[in-house]
């Protein structure tokens, strides 16, 4: 058996490296890559794995590793602030799909059971394929993806009262299949649903933060990793026993560990094993596909597919059209529910167990529901330029994106000001330092909650997606100086800073992004500073080091300077600049930064710096003097020392060497009384 595993095991990830270079020059996302590898070596591929059961155990523990990473990114405050979110777009969308597929199943004759069981297994969307992919887009913080992440945490949870219907599904048409559920076991059930609860809020209260510092204390890496591993399992196995999957439980168990200071940590040290048995989740997914049924059925299938991806995806958008947002968000969020989920191949095959659903009804279940898993990131993909055809449709733009969900009040026209579009820190601070410094100032914001809220406070925000024109004219870009861009959605921030330039030629534009590779892009479009998250962080990182190696500020200051010279020419291609560092560093390696106490018998005591003159006599230079509590740096030749003083003292290792005799008392002649 373990020989089989490990067969398995080398054959998937052998042929998953070959799919995927063959899939990279095509920019084909690995994830379809590797449910293609699943189809070829699975039993209803060339059948070269049969071992499909342990598998499917090596995908589970990636689900639940992928899980827990998200969990640990967010926390519950951050859960808490998208409650409304997370309640009012779930419920919207999972109760409207599941009453469409229901009245579907129904106008074509399928059984009252059959029909619900449809409406369960199309309401729910892939967690796993969606929020993997949002991931790697950078996507998790914009406001699509709030939206998109409270609806897949809604479906999680709404999973298991579905899971839990299917036995009384079943006793329609089979009331003896489920003699054994009573309402006592129901009540058992709740009982531990309840001391579970209050388990996981003492565990995150006390008991995890607590283990986490002891742990952290010893300064292991192993039993750091090891106590991670078994706080991700133990509380989704906990979790398991009440009827809630393990990939709810890994999230719960992330979200206990993000309150804490080691969650970083924790992301780095997990992150290696999610990706590889992550892999492994999509693998098992591409071995459930009969090619065989697939191509007997080709035509239905096909009208399945384009079916649900439509209908899904329109229904999806129905939730940001409520909430109040444009035709962007509505068009990313509609696309990325617009799969079948994982969670639906678990109720789909209890429905099976249980004679709810025909052998035949369930591999079409399947193959509709894989093959739009697999082309979920191209039709993700394709939501940028989707949405901007859409805004070209009139009645769409007029309906959608020129709505004022937010009375505005009248107002003078802005001139001369600061257009702030995207009210996170960033833009709250620079809100701030305008309004302190009598600054004309003027918000946009995508997020109509948080318009309402500011607008409240006197803030002046308004609504509206920044990537329409409209938008920006009705916040006086014609006239305004400068525009700051400063929001999580890479693709709109290049789709801003395009609009901006072209409505102002003469605006200075200043954008904020994460990383150094989107500065030459948007500058491209005519951005005049791109600051870049990772940038600062190591230009700060360099500061810092050059501090302790004591190198004076107006040099620290000089290289930052250059560094930031042509716009980031030097870190992004050093070889055009000269090595200055590089330089400073090596010729510092050989320096020797030495403290000395001055003995009260030592030929220094009560002399001045001038009249030592250590520079000229012992090629050494006095840095600092530490008196007590007081400390005088660049000492002059007037400073006296006196005894006890702590002498700083910097020059090359031979020389310092030789002056430490000088802050000694003079060795005793043989024969001299003490």
């Amino acid at each position: 058996m373990e020989l089989q595993l490990l067969n398995a095991i080398v054959l998937i990830f052998g042929i998953s490296l070959i799919v995927g270079l063959l899939f990279n020059p095509l920019r084909i996302p690995p994830l379809v890559g590797f449910i293609l590898t699943g189809i070829i070596v699975g039993p209803n591929g060339l059948g070269i794995v049969q071992s499909v059961e342990e598998v499917n155990i090596l995908a589970e523990i990636g689900i639940v590793l992928l899980l827990f990473t998200i969990g640990l990114e967010f926390s519950f405050a951050h859960l808490w602030q998208i409650r409304k979110m997370l309640l009012v777009s779930g419920s919207i969308q999972v109760f409207l799909t599941f009453l469409v597929s229901f009245f579907i199943a129904t106008l074509i004759g399928l059984p009252f059971a059959e029909a619900v069981l449809l409406g369960f297994l199309f309401a729910l969307s892939s967690t796993a394929v969606v929020l993997r992919i949002l991931h790697q887009r950078g996507e998790m913080s914009t406001p699509h993806g709030n939206i998109i992440l409270g609806i897949l945490i809604f479906q999680d949870i709404i999973a298991i009262p579905m899971i839990m219907a299917i036995p009384f599904l079943a006793s329609i048409s089979a009331p003896a299949a489920v003699q054994a559920f009573s309402m006592e076991s129901l009540s058992s059930m709740l009982t531990i649903d309840i001391l579970i609860l209050v388990i996981l809020v003492v565990a995150a209260k006390w008991g995890v933060p607590w283990f986490l510092y002891q742990i952290a204390r010893t300064r292991n890496r192993e039993l750091f990793l090891l106590f991670i591993m078994v706080t991700c399992f133990g509380v989704a196995w906990l979790v398991s026993l009440a009827g809630i999957s393990l990939a709810l439980g890994a999230l719960l168990a992330g979200l206990l560990i993000s309150r804490s200071e080691y969650s970083h940590q924790a992301i780095g040290s997990i992150v290696p094993f999610r990706d590889i048995f992550t892999s492994f989740f999509f693998v098992s997914v591409g071995m459930l596909l009969d090619v065989g049924f697939l191509l007997e059925h080709l035509g239905l299938v096909l009208l399945l597919i384009v079916g649900v991806i439509a209908a899904k995806g329109l229904i999806a958008a129905v939730v940001p059209v409520v909430l109040g947002y444009p035709i962007r968000t509505i068009t990313l969020v509609g696309l990325a529910l617009a799969q079948v989920g994982e969670f639906s191949f678990i109720l789909s095959r209890s429905g099976l167990d249980y004679g709810i659903l025909s052998p035949e009804s369930y591999q079409l279940f399947l193959v509709t529901a894989l093959i739009t898993m697999a082309a979920t990131p191209f039709v993700i993909g394709g939501g940028p330029m989707l949405s901007d055809r859409l805004r070209r449709v009139g009645f769409l733009h007029r309906t959608l994106d020129a709505r004022r969900p937010i009375q505005e009040p009248q107002r003078e026209p802005l001139r001369e000001h600061v257009m702030i579009i995207g009210y996170g820190v960033t833009g709250r601070n620079l809100a701030r330092a305008a309004k302190v410094g009598g600054i004309p100032y003027v918000i946009i914001e995508i997020n109509p909650e948080t318009v309402r809220k500011e607008r409240a406070l006197g803030e002046p925000i308004h609504y509206g997606d920044a990537t329409t024109e409209t938008v920006l004219v009705h916040a006086d870009i014609e006239s305004a100086r400068i525009a700051v861009i400063a929001i999580n959605d890479p693709v709109s921030t290049r789709q801003i800073v395009e609009a901006c330039r072209r409505l102002n030629p003469s605006l200075y534009i200043i954008v904020r992004t994460r990383y150094l590779i989107e500065v030459a892009p948007l500058q491209d479009l005519g951005a005049n500073e791109v600051v870049p998250e990772e940038f600062e962080t190591s230009l700060e990182i360099f500061t810092r080091v050059l501090n302790k190696y004591l190198i004076p500020k107006d040099r620290i200051e000089g290289l930052t300077a250059e560094i930031r010279s042509d716009t980031y020419q030097m870190l992004r291609n050093p070889k055009e600049h000269p090595p200055t560092l590089t330089d400073l560093v090596y010729r510092l390696s050989n320096v020797s930064i030495v403290t000395y106490t001055v003995d009260p018998a030592s030929p220094l005591a009560g002399k001045t710096l001038g009249e030592i003159n250590l520079r000229k006599r012992h090629d050494v230079l006095v840095l600092a003097v530490l008196r007590g509590e007081q400390t005088i740096t660049n000492p002059g030749g007037e400073t006296e020392i006196l005894p006890d003083d702590i002498v700083i003292v910097l020059g090359m290792p031979e020389p310092v060497a030789r002056a430490s005799v000088l802050f000694q008392a003079p060795p005793r002649e043989e024969g001299t009384p003490a």
